[in-house]
């Protein structure tokens, strides 16, 4: 990653340094917003949302933090006395995890997990919606038999996610929404890209998916949906290789 397309790390670094930071997105249609303040990246388990500590009761072995952030999982989990292994693309985020005291981390895309050393891994997560960096339906599948070649035959993958249908979208969501039915994508799909000060990242895919929608992408991989945590728009996914 170029330095300048960093805007993610440096809002987040920004952040951590105790300034006041924030993300714009922009959407391949013109639309721009605002997305969640970074200190979201940085709360301690007690604030967290019900279904990520409850997903904390699910993890096993060694764990890959896939899209780590500023690190509050896989920190939570190494003070558990877990071996986690936290990865991101962007560089400056590595940097904070750094920072804060996560043992063993790399500037490492979810396409790149097979390039890591070491033992399988028990683990997988995808928490904070991280379930997006699946991309599209056509690329899920693909990813995801990746991510399963990295990992041992009964580990867990939890991966969370937002119901783009469960609730009631602006005129300018909705109308993306349609567009994106219309042209045989799944409608939370988002081409998009994030911007911070003088930083901007490259366009990139990321997927929202209902429940449904969810179960259906891990019916066509080797991993298999045993539920979910969590009720209304966001929910983590329960995953694993022995359910089919």
């Amino acid at each position: 990653m170029n330095p300048e397309e960093d805007a993610y790390g440096h809002a987040m670094y920004g952040r951590y340094q105790g300034n006041d930071s924030f993300e714009i997105f922009e959407r391949d249609d013109g639309y721009i917003g605002l997305s969640d303040d970074p200190s979201t990246y940085f709360q301690e388990y007690e604030e967290w949302p019900a279904r990520q500590q409850i997903a904390m009761d699910r993890v096993q072995g060694r764990i890959l933090d896939i899209g780590c952030g500023a690190g509050r999982h896989a920190l939570y989990l190494q003070e558990q006395g877990f071996h986690v292994i936290g990865i991101d693309t962007p560089p400056k985020a590595i940097e904070v995890c750094d920072q804060r005291g996560l043992d063993q981390t790399h500037v490492f895309g979810i396409t790149e997990v097979d390039e890591l050393d070491g033992e399988p891994f028990g683990t997988e997560l995808l928490l904070g919606n991280n379930f997006g960096l699946l991309e599209t339906r056509d690329r899920a599948p693909d990813i995801l038999e990746m991510l399963s070649g990295v990992t041992t035959t009964d580990a867990t993958l939890l991966a969370e996610s937002m119901d783009p249908n469960s609730e009631n979208p602006s005129e300018e969501w909705r109308e993306y929404h349609e567009a994106n039915v219309e042209n045989g994508r799944l409608p939370g799909v988002l081409r998009m890209r994030i911007r911070y000060k003088q930083y901007a990242t490259d366009w990139f895919d990321y997927l929202m998916a209902s429940r449904k929608e969810m179960r259906a992408i891990f019916d066509a991989s080797p991993w298999g949906l045993s539920g979910f945590l969590g009720e209304g728009v966001g929910y983590v996914g329960i995953a694993g290789k022995d359910v089919q």
